[in-house]
Parts: structure tokens; C-alpha cells; sequence
């Protein structure tokens, strides 16, 4: 599973030894950092408990050791606009 942006992810010891105290952290971005194969650097936000952002950071992490909680919302369909109606310019009578 290759994060999304407003995913909201368990990050535990299994996803990188510095989280021997687990967090949850809703995913901004991947980075396209260089790293190890599985490895991913990600950019987003520490939640406490009520699910409000505490703490903005950039961790790296095992992907396969992630868990998702709560994945973005599905993106909306983009719609499609219909031309517009042509202006219609009344003329001006100059005296």
C-alpha cells in the first residue's frame, strides 16, 4: 500500500524502530527522496488523540510496516464546463 495524500496511517516499531511509542500521522505527501527499497520517506502531520494535528514532520518508514486507519476521501469527479454563450455587444450610436 503506497500512501495518499490524507491517508491517515498507525505508524508503530514495525514501520521504524524510532517509533517505540506509536503515533497516528496523516499523509500530506510521499517524497521522492532516495531511500532503500520499501523504505519511504513521508511528509504529514502527528494526530493526538482527538485526531487534530499536533506536530508537522517528515519520517521515514518501512512501507510495508504502515497500517492504514482511515484512507482519503475518494477525489471528486472533475466536471465539465459547456461553453459559454457568446457576449452580445449592443452598438453604440455616437451623436
Amino acid at each position: 500500500m503506497l500512501p495518499r495524500s490524507g491517508d491517515v496511517l498507525h505508524v508503530t516499531r514495525a514501520a521504524s524502530v524510532q517509533f517505540f511509542r506509536p503515533i497516528m500521522f496523516r499523509v500530506i505527501r510521499v517524497l521522492d527522496w532516495p531511500t532503500y527499497d520499501g523504505w519511504l520517506w513521508l511528509d504529514g502531520y502527528e494526530l493526538n488523540a482527538a485526531g487534530d494535528a499536533v506536530n508537522r514532520r517528515s519520517i521515514f518508514v518501512l512501507q510495508d510496516g504502515l497500517r492504514q486507519v482511515q484512507a482519503a476521501p475518494v477525489p471528486r469527479q472533475h466536471t465539465v464546463r459547456t461553453a459559454r454563450r457568446p457576449v452580445v455587444r449592443t452598438p453604440v450610436r455616437v451623436s
